[in-house]
């Protein structure tokens, strides 16, 4: 498997570039508008074709490059189900598996966060988890319809009770990690470790963090691939 960890400065934001060096398909998790042209080199000079542009969510801290990567490569837009991106090329369901070449990558749902989010379990060992999961934290649930007692059990329930050795890649981090695994979370992530659901909730609710910065900009922008932004 080729596997790629991009970054963008700007708004902390990881994507990740997945491929088959033996037929060259390939698929970009959260990209972002503005490193459009960066992807697309890569992606030329590996000799990639991308088929798939996948969102684990609809994003309120950046705006996705999807459209414009669909507008020159053809790619599939995909997004997880329920989320309101009319534009988008199909909806992935909770265990649904698509591939590139011999890939797989399994969707599993880990609402909390948003009402409709995705980790995405790449080749059964490389787990990106969006913003559900964190290394040392997790995403906000105070708007998109977040839920924490959602995410407790999103991440206890269903990522926690991955192997112990699957690598956890983010989509974002702010303290320059990149990489953890699950059984790194499970003991050292100050979020989980030592609090039940009750506990977890009061405790999200207690943040008080302000509104991401482009989030009136991002999500409607979101919602049409991009589009919107990329055409101005």
């Amino acid at each position: 498997m080729l596997f790629r960890q991009l970054f963008d400065q700007a708004t902390w934001t990881y994507s990740y570039l997945i491929a088959d060096p033996a037929t060259s398909e390939a698929a970009l998790v959260d990209s972002v508008l503005e490193q459009v042209d960066r992807d697309l080199l890569l992606i030329e000079q590996l000799g990639l074709k991308l088929r798939y542009c996948l969102e684990t969510h609809v994003h309120a801290d950046h705006i996705t490059g999807a459209g414009k990567l669909r507008e020159h490569t053809g790619c599939r837009t995909l997004v997880p189900q329920n989320a309101k991106v009319d534009c988008a090329d199909g909806f992935l369901q909770d265990q649904e598996t698509i591939y590139v070449g011999a890939i797989p990558i399994q969707a599993i749902a880990t609402l909390g966060h948003t009402d409709s989010h995705l980790a995405f379990l790449v080749n059964g060992d490389h787990l990106l988890t969006g913003d559900s999961l964190f290394i040392r934290g997790c995403g906000r649930t105070d708007f998109q319809s977040g839920d924490a007692g959602a995410l407790y059990d999103a991440v206890t329930q269903r990522l926690f009770s991955l192997a112990d050795n699957t690598l956890v890649y983010p989509g974002h981090d702010y303290r320059g990690f990149t990489v953890s695994t699950i059984g790194e979370e499970k003991r050292f992530n100050p979020r989980f470790v030592g609090r039940d659901r009750q506990q977890f909730i009061e405790f999200m609710a207690s943040l008080n963090l302000p509104n991401p910065q482009k989030m009136m900009e991002a999500v409607p922008a979101n919602e049409r691939c991009g589009l919107a932004v990329a055409a101005v």
